[in-house]
């Protein structure tokens, strides 16, 4: 059994072969590697493969022995110090392990076919592979030191695929951003790992927690300042998954392709803040008053997330508060001590997430056949609508997961949100009352998404995009032609027609199209190959992770379902959990070992489930009826405008609209008090440096300059001047001595 924990330590460096040879090859053979590049995914997957075999291995030796294996080795001894490198497996490192390893060969097939017509192809899959050992690296650490160093790493590799068409202004502004906000997080983590050395004089997680927990215990150090170390630790976790205040990175970071969106926003990279709670769990239960913090942060991030969904235009937008408020759900469970609900639904959601952001993708695939390459416009829902005829498979794979995040049975998301949502009521009402109120938001947002993306008709009038003119839109700078489709007899929707000089006009669909299409085609001598593209589905290398991904949606939440009550040796996920937390601090009374009871489950989750179908009915009955003539996203302004005495006044309308619209104005805030604030201070600072502590020595060698110069002049040669000028010097040197010691003695005589 030990055999195989013996070379765990190679899966971080597995993937790490990729950028090698991908670097070597554009320095050794540019010109070959860039000719062969579609073949540098084959050897991202396969290896990247491998890693999950190893940790599906890992996973399943975890289940059935319940072990605990930590190697580490020497680095640096000097005197008294000793830093030691090594890896630690146990149920959380083989979760994660298994995580990162699926959705990243998911991704990475997908991103195939996403992105053969990028000029950074090469880049792209670099990035991708550097990431998976970034992240890899992460979950396998034991001690302070690594973990901080691989958490740098995949704060790098975010900033580089966030910005990776760091052509677009937007998408520079977008990766700075998220590296800024990150290195507040980061620093906060440095010093939380700073102090707890000075206390305990160890960077080893067993040590560390072992030593710290008897200080505490024992009251040989102050407790405030144990808090403080933990709360600094908090705040890495904060930043890395988009909690409120650190939150405002995450939806600016849709700017990246959208495969970065599904691996690095919903699977893993927001993934490693709640990670680093559960992996110090240990040491956050013995200071209660940080748990408390981490609830009531979860709670509010929560609550925000759903609320600031609600009137997003932009899908990638408005998936990214999804993950924010679905990783508060994460931090409220750690923050109760649900630790096994925590990593239940950080599961389920990962799978279900990124099938929602790959489905996202493929739609805008699809827009992108209509419209080009333009953000604005291709993944606005605006312009969306109807697109269930043409992205069947898609819209399939988009509804089950939109059901699954929204907590409808017997989906994934619904089994960890449930036991999230139950254990609320135990740690507080008003905690119990806001999560299951926000379970009703996620459905109406959802749903909201879903509708206005495939049902209803097509909102595409191209008139309606750039107004008189349109530029071509058969020269697509990401997907070349791919989306232009010669005329078929099965063609049903087909509005926009090429016209010379690039006018474009729009057609009444129901009318005799492919007539009208072949006398526009004669009449205006146009290549009958370059007609005007329409939404179509995706090909085959992008659709197979969404189906592979609709499996584990429908089914990971099983491995949480205790199916006998009275043997909790069925429920796979608590036998897996159990040790992470029992074997690291063995004194912990662990919360997760419940006598499961199938009654109360099933009336709590039939109230659950009641409150997401009232937000799924709410979603339908406000947004189909206005497919056709779309221009308000909020709910209340549907109300406002269909029933304004019966329902809210313009000024309440108004204020939650913008609320949501303007992301809650923390953005505004941030901006006005923080950055104007900071660039102010800098710029006194600047003026400081400039004007008084260089203008003191540099004001002392212009006077001396001028003086000289001055004095320059006054020398004439005439001795008889220059001793006139030393009398005179010595006469005023002379009379302020003698006025000047008088005053002293008539102030002696006088005492």
């Amino acid at each position: 059994m030990e055999h195989i924990y013996e070379y765990t330590w190679i899966i971080p460096f597995i993937p790490l072969t990729v950028p090698f040879l991908i670097g070597a090859g554009l320095i050794l053979f540019p010109t070959t590697t860039k000719n062969l590049r579609r073949m540098w995914a084959f050897p991202s997957i396969l290896l990247l493969s491998l890693v999950m075999l190893f940790s599906t291995k890992l996973s399943i030796q975890q289940i059935n022995s319940r072990y605990i294996y930590q190697s580490v080795w020497s680095w640096t001894i000097n005197n008294d110090f000793s830093l030691e490198f090594g890896y630690l497996v146990d149920p959380l490192t083989s979760i994660m392990s298994m995580l990162i390893t699926t959705v990243g060969i998911l991704v990475l097939i997908y991103s195939d076919n996403y992105m053969v017509h990028d000029q950074g192809y090469l880049r792209f899959f670099a990035y991708l592979s550097f990431f998976n050992t970034s992240m890899l690296g992460l979950v396998t650490s034991s001690n302070f030191i690594q973990i901080y160093i691989f958490w740098e790493l995949v704060g790098m590799c975010s900033y580089l695929l966030i910005g990776f068409w760091f052509t677009r202004p937007i998408a520079a502004n977008a990766c700075q951003k998220a590296f800024v906000t990150n290195r507040v997080g980061d620093f906060g983590l440095l010093l939380g790992i700073l102090g707890l050395y000075w206390l305990t004089g160890s960077f080893e997680f067993r040590d560390l927690f072992q030593i710290f927990n008897t200080l505490i215990y024992n009251n040989e150090v102050h407790f405030l300042v144990g808090t403080v170390c933990t709360f600094l630790l908090f705040a890495g976790a904060v930043a890395k998954s988009a909690q409120f205040p650190l939150h405002v990175w995450l939806p600016d970071a849709m700017e990246g392709p959208t495969p970065i969106s599904a691996l690095i926003h919903a699977a893993t990279m927001v993934a490693a803040g709640i990670f680093l709670v559960a992996r110090l769990f240990p040491l956050l239960i013995v200071t209660p008053s940080i748990l408390n913090l981490i609830a009531l942060v979860g709670i509010i991030t929560v609550f925000l997330g759903a609320t600031l969904a609600l009137a997003q235009k932009d899908i990638k937008r408005g998936l990214a508060y999804s993950t924010m408020s679905q990783l508060g759900y994460m931090m409220l469970a750690l923050g109760m001590g649900s630790y096994r609900a925590a990593l239940f639904h950080l599961i389920t959601h990962a799978y279900s997430k990124a099938l929602l952001f790959l489905g996202s993708g493929c739609v805008i695939h699809s827009m992108e056949a209509i419209v080009g390459y333009s953000p604005d416009k291709s993944q606005n829902m605006v312009f969306m609508g109807g697109l269930k005829k043409h992205v069947p498979i898609t819209k399939t794979s988009f509804l089950l997961g939109t059901l699954s995040l929204s907590g409808i049975p017997p989906l994934a998301c619904f089994w960890s949100k449930d036991e999230i949502l139950n254990d609320t009521w135990l740690y507080s009402p008003i905690f119990a009352i806001i999560s299951w109120a926000t379970v009703g938001l996620t459905a109406f947002y959802m749903f909201r998404i879903y509708l206005l993306t495939f049902e209803g008709h097509l909102n595409v009038h191209f008139q309606n995009y750039n107004g008189k003119k349109c530029s071509s839109f058969y020269s697509i700078s990401l997907w070349g032609h791919e989306g232009l489709k010669p005329i078929n007899k099965n063609l049903r929707l087909f509005t926009l027609l090429p016209i010379k000089n690039n006018e474009c006009f729009s057609k009444n669909p129901h009318g005799d199209i492919k007539k009208t299409i072949q006398s526009f085609l004669i009449t205006n001598n146009c290549d009958n190959k370059k007609i005007a593209p329409y939404p179509h589905e995706s090909g085959n290398t992008m659709l197979f992770p969404l189906l592979v991904l609709i499996i584990f949606t429908v089914f990971i939440g099983f491995i949480g379902i205790p199916f006998n009550q009275e043997s909790i040796d069925l429920d796979i996920l608590s036998n897996w959990l159990t040790p992470s937390v029992n074997l690291l601090h063995p004194t912990f009374n662990n919360k997760n070992s419940f006598d499961f009871d199938w009654s109360e489950f099933l009336t709590n989750a039939t109230l659950s489930v009641s409150i997401a179908y009232s937000g799924i009915f709410l979603a339908s009955f406000l947004y189909k009826p206005i497919y056709s003539s779309l221009q308000n996203f909020a709910l209340i302004n549907f109300f406002a405008k269909r029933h304004p005495k019966r329902f809210f006044s313009d000024k309440i309308k108004n204020v939650i609209y913008d609320w949501a619209h303007h992301r809650g104005y923390i953005d505004a805030f941030y901006t006005r008090y923080v950055i104007l604030s900071v660039r102010g201070l800098s710029e006194f600072i600047n003026f400081f440096d400039r004007r008084v502590i260089d203008g003191i020595p540099n004001g002392l060698g212009v006077t001396s300059f001028f003086v000289g110069e001055a004095l320059k002049y006054v020398g004439g040669g005439r001795i008889s001047s220059y001793l006139f000028l030393y009398l005179l010097y010595a006469s005023i040197f002379l009379l302020i001595y003698y006025f000047y010691f008088t005053n002293i003695n008539m102030n002696f005589t006088d005492q």
